[in-house]
């Protein structure tokens, strides 16, 4: 599927995090969700896009956002992510990838002259009325935390 234009309305989901909970778009209706989707847990770039949203994570709250990082792989490989990070937001499962495609962020990649299907880092900043205000095609691990906070700050 393709990627959801900006201005237009945010698909719904309904996906677990590391602990079991249910995490749907709708209840965060009236505040900006930051919808990250990252390739794979526990792995280098992840890794440091992960603990830079976690130490960006009262920055977040202080704009009353919410982050979710979605990948595929089950809860459980997202709980040994978090807390092995000590990460402070949900991580949600996609195992299927069905909310990945629904966003268009389950793509072919390449790796080593090998094509293979897998998330691609591509981040949505949905505002408070439910509609895509950004979207990310091309993420800096490092510094893509502090991109989207200061996207926020400018609400």
């Amino acid at each position: 599927m393709p990627l959801i234009a900006e201005g237009k309305k945010a698909p719904a989901f309904a996906l677990e995090d590391q602990d079991g909970k249910t995490h749907r778009l709708k209840d965060y209706a009236g505040r900006p969700v930051v919808l990250y989707f990252y390739p794979k847990d526990d792995t280098p770039g992840c890794t440091t896009e992960a603990c830079a949203f976690r130490d960006a994570h009262p920055d977040f709250s202080k704009v009353k956002a919410v982050v979710l990082g979605v990948s595929v792989l089950d809860t459980t490989s997202k709980a040994k992510f978090a807390k092995k990070h000590s990460l402070n937001f949900p991580l949600l499962a996609d195992a299927d990838h069905a909310i990945a495609e629904t966003y268009g962020a389950w793509q072919e990649k390449s790796m080593y002259g090998r094509k293979y299907m897998g998330v691609a880092r591509i981040t949505y900043l949905v505002g408070p009325d439910g509609k895509v205000l950004k979207r990310w095609d091309k993420v800096s691990p490092s510094t893509h935390a502090d991109e989207v906070l200061g996207q926020i700050q400018l609400l």
